[in-house]
C-alpha cells in the first residue's frame, strides 16, 4: 500500500484489518442477538429456544407432561432444555466468531470477545 515508507506502511496495513475486523466483529454481533437454537429434553417433550447470546426467548411445554404427581419431572426437564439451549448458543456463537478469526487471518485458536 505505501511503498517505500517501510514499518509505516505496515502500520497502516495493520490499522486498515483492525478496522475491518472492528466493523465485521459490530455485524457478528447483531446476528448473533437474531439467531435463534433450540435445546430440548425428554425427547423433545420440552423446547426452549435463545439467541446465540443465550437469552430466552421462548419456552414449549407438551401438555402430556403435565401430571401434578411429576411436578419434580417436569421441572428438570425444562432446566435441561435450558441448559441444552444455552450451551447449542455458546457452541454456535464460538463458531461463528473461529470462522470470523479464519477469514481475517488470525490463528484458529484466537479467543475472539463478544
Amino acid at each position: 500500500m505505501l511503498k517505500g515508507l517501510g514499518s509505516l506502511g505496515d502500520m497502516a496495513g495493520m490499522m486498515k484489518k483492525a478496522k475491518e475486523m472492528q466493523g465485521k466483529m459490530a455485524t457478528l454481533q447483531e446476528e448473533m442477538a437474531n439467531l435463534t437454537v433450540t435445546g430440548e429434553s425428554g425427547a423433545g417433550l420440552v423446547k426452549a429456544t435463545c439467541t446465540m447470546k443465550g437469552e430466552m426467548k421462548a419456552l414449549d411445554i407438551d401438555p402430556s407432561i403435565f401430571h401434578p404427581d411429576e411436578k419434580e419431572v417436569v421441572e428438570d426437564l425444562i432446566l435441561a432444555a435450558i441448559k441444552d439451549a444455552q450451551l447449542k448458543a455458546s457452541d454456535r456463537a464460538q463458531a461463528e466468531m473461529t470462522k470470523l478469526s479464519e477469514e481475517m487471518g488470525l490463528p484458529k485458536d484466537m479467543k475472539l470477545p463478544f
